[in-house]
């Protein structure tokens, strides 16, 4: 069908008589006869022989072109069976190479000497040849012959045979060898016939005695390096994309012709193009940064571009706001579209191919209701409008595009295959009446393409090499080439990758937009959600989004839920080497310190990295070390225990970067649960040795109250692993997903930060400065928290 199609009718179910009289084992048969799309295949090989028995060897032959033949040359098929039922091409090796050089060929004009040239057509090669050839190659292996007599690999020998004889008989060859090898060793003996057993490699004797267990793993795979070898080359899209079957039992077989596909490559000069289609209705979530890693990532690898189109055929649902987001965050995440395009650019265009299709037979206008459309596909109905005249049609669109129709009381359809059974192909709709001015091309238009009808179009017109989407549009493959294959246009490559699900939380865009406006979160940038805006905004950077994205890869498996946890990972590896360290008191519980004298302050040195030298000065900040000292409230207990490090009465702990002290005395407020000072004594000398460090903050000088800042804490927005799978998925947001905390308090080093800085809080975690400080008062927010908190107190 069309320059991009072969139209193909439906063979009928085969007996098991038809294929046993081929010579195919009975297991063959059965096995074949079972699936569907096999007994097709053969039932048309058998039509196209036109035999009703053969001898076993054609038969076989028949079997493998049902099975192996390629879809993209299926014009040339009637001419290799006639070569095989004439035993022109009388073996496998020969079949092989004759499917080889037709997959190359594809729906061109057949080159009939080079075709027999390449699969040996009339080579005749004599016995005398073989017995020749078997001598050469023994005498090549007669040291490993005489070595591993009848253990051989006999099969290695023919294929060396096969090498230098590929049109030779294969059953003559293996004859010539067995025959051979019993002249040149003779019987068997009892030695021959024992089945050699492998051996065991020997362990070191070094390892064994000091029983060291090394650890080792598989080097990556190709795919692990570079997760795009997936994927063709453009210069290969020749090939059949999809077969579309129809409920007449008709198959297009969808493929670009070969002149379509020298056009395509002569506009593009054979690179990649790929583009990242986005509906400007929203904010990007994590789903979008996988999308990204794939459309820009491919065309990066292979020195190619990649478009950022947006998909605006919805007028009302499509804001400013939403398409400015979109390009920023774009960049930010790494990435540099090649040419930014929207979809109503081509708004003419689209609208002229569908002139063209209504003017073909394959579109009508409609008039039924959206609640008639579903009830007429349900029960695989025709519209009553299906096959109004095509004049009517045209004069009824023309009207629509001209505002002469209401809202409503029109669409024009494309005219597919209502008893169809993907309802995917159940006469979709091509345009709609919408009287909405449209952000990007103005109020020119009152009829707007449906995605359907514009994806697939907007690809082909952008030379777009590969089509990539989410799994869930597989079930839409047909209808996309179903399309391009009626107009006669360049047909991309279409590739479904699994979509990204993350547990306790939600990804859809409608239920994001939900959770927005009816403020159940604080935006489109709440740090508590997965947009790429909130993983911002809580300090998460695009370098650790897209090293996520690699490590769970770009297959086609299933859509399973990946743990939360598993993007922590990515997020803590990389703020464990970019993030310094500094120290603030969530909590603060009030330390005097007895025996350091009133007015002294001590100036110590805080490590910002772990391994930083004590002659680096660049690596260490400044902590004021004085009489009055806070630590966290969780750190204090009245009962000490043995798995408890933090401080308790009698006590001593290790202040972090300053001085062992000891707790002497606990001064209470109005009752016995209220705390408010704990009195300690220092040990300058640092002479105790001690398990439990604490975090701390002094006052700067004798008086002054420590650096203030507002901490937020984040816990996981939703309760349960998949929320979107509930009916009340609203009713398990988490209630404690968000904690604020107005005072804490801040070492002074902290006062300098700006938004961009993340550190870690020593025994607290991750935090970034968030949007809302000030120069009054700095906002951080927890990006993630530490791998192992300090002990079972630490704080949390």
């Amino acid at each position: 069908m069309g320059a991009g199609g072969d139209g193909e009718k439906a063979a009928p179910a085969l007996p098991l008589e038809t294929l046993l009289a081929l010579g195919l084992d009975q297991r063959t048969a059965e096995n074949a006869l079972v699936n569907s799309k096999v007994t097709a295949n053969l039932a048309a090989v058998i039509a196209e022989a036109g035999i009703k028995e053969c001898d076993k060897s054609v038969g076989n032959l028949l079997y493998a072109v049902a099975t192996k033949y390629p879809t993209n040359a299926l014009v040339h098929r009637p001419v290799l069976i006639k070569y095989v039922l004439s035993t022109k091409i009388k073996n496998p090796a020969q079949l092989d190479a004759a499917l080889s050089f037709l997959t190359n060929t594809g729906p061109d004009s057949l080159d009939v000497e080079k075709f027999e040239e390449a699969c040996g057509v009339g080579v005749v090669v004599s016995i005398e040849e073989i017995k020749s050839t078997v001598t050469d190659v023994l005498e090549e292996n007669m040291e490993a012959i005489k070595e591993q007599r009848y253990h051989i690999n006999v099969g290695t020998l023919c294929g060396q045979v096969r090498k230098k004889l590929p049109w030779g008989d294969a059953k003559a060859t293996k004859e010539e060898i067995d025959k051979r090898l019993a002249e040149i060793l003779g019987p068997k003996t009892e030695a021959d016939n024992i089945k050699p057993v492998k051996k065991k490699k020997e362990k070191s004797a070094k390892v064994e005695e000091k029983k060291v267990v090394v650890a080792t793993s598989a080097p990556p795979s190709e795919e692990e390096l570079n997760p795009y070898t997936i994927f063709p080359q453009p210069e290969e899209n020749f090939k059949v994309h999809t077969e579309i079957f129809f409920s007449n039992g008709n198959i297009w077989r969808a493929h670009n012709t070969k002149e379509i596909l020298e056009k395509h490559l002569k506009a593009t000069g054979g690179k990649v193009m790929t583009r990242f289609p986005p509906e400007p209705n929203g904010y990007l979530h994590i789903g979008h940064a996988k999308a990204m890693f794939i459309d820009f990532g491919l065309a990066k690898e292979r020195n190619g571009h990649c478009y950022l189109r947006f998909d605006d055929t919805n007028p009302e649902a499509e804001k400013k706001e939403y398409i400015d987001h979109i390009q920023e965050i774009v960049h930010w995440m790494g990435w540099e579209p090649y040419k930014v395009t929207y979809t109503s650019d081509y708004f003419q265009a689209l609208y002229e191919h569908a002139v063209e299709l209504i003017r073909k037979g394959l579109a009508y206008v409609d008039h039924q209701t959206a609640e008639e459309i579903k009830e007429y596909r349900e029960k695989k109905m025709n519209s009553p409008w299906r096959d109004r005249p095509i004049e009517e049609s045209l004069k009824l669109f023309e009207d629509m595009r001209r505002g002469l129709m209401a809202e409503g009381t029109a669409t024009l359809r494309m005219k597919q295959d209502m008893q169809n059974e993907n309802k995917n192909m159940s006469d979709l709709i091509a345009y709609r009446i919408k009287f909405t001015p449209h952000p990007h091309a103005g109020d020119k238009w009152c009829i707007y393409p449906s995605y359907d009808y514009a994806h697939c179009m907007v690809d082909s017109f952008e030379n777009i090499t590969h089509s990539l989407c989410t799994l869930e549009f597989d079930i839409r493959r047909p209808s996309y080439y179903w399309l391009l294959v009626a107009l006669g246009l360049y047909q991309p490559y279409v590739w479904e990758y699994s979509r990204l699900n993350i547990s306790n939380t939600v990804m859809s865009k409608r239920k994001l937009n939900r959770l927005v406006t009816e403020k159940w979160v604080d935006g489109w940038d709440d740090p508590r959600l997965l947009t790429l805006a909130g993983l911002r905004r809580r300090g998460v950077s695009s370098t650790a989004i897209n090293s996520f994205i690699r490590g769970i890869g770009i297959t086609r498996s299933d859509n399973s839920l990946i743990r939360v946890d598993r993007l922590e990972y990515h997020i803590r590896e990389e703020l464990n080497k970019t993030a310094p360290r500094a120290m603030v008191v969530l909590r603060p519980l009030k330390v005097v310190i007895t025996n350091l004298e009133e007015g002294k302050v001590l100036d110590l040195d805080g490590k910002m990295w772990p391994d930083a030298s004590d002659t680096d000065a660049s690596s260490h900040y400044k902590v004021p070390f004085s009489r009055t000292v806070y630590i966290e409230k969780t750190d204090f207990r009245l009962k000490d225990s043995k798995d408890y490090y933090g401080l308790a009465p009698g006590k001593s702990v290790m202040l972090r970067y300053a001085f062992p002290i000891k707790c002497t005395d606990v001064i209470y407020g109005d009752s016995p649960d209220d705390i408010v000072e704990i009195r300690a004594e220092y040990d300058p000398l640092k002479t105790s040795k001690l398990k439990g460090v604490l975090h701390w903050v002094a006052e700067p000088t004798p008086g002054v109250e420590p650096l203030k800042v507002e901490v937020r804490l984040f816990e996981k927005l939703f309760m349960s692993e998949n929320p979107a799978e509930l009916e009340n998925w609203l009713g398990d947001l988490n209630p404690h997903s968000k904690e604020v905390i107005k005072d804490a308090y801040a070492v002074p080093s902290l006062a300098t930060a700006v938004l961009g800085d993340k550190f870690q809080f020593e025994r607290l975690g991750y935090f970034a400065v968030d949007t809302d400080s000030t120069p009054e008062k700095l906002v951080f927010n927890r990006t993630v928290t530490l791998r192992d908190s300090f002990g079972k107190a630490g704080p949390k």
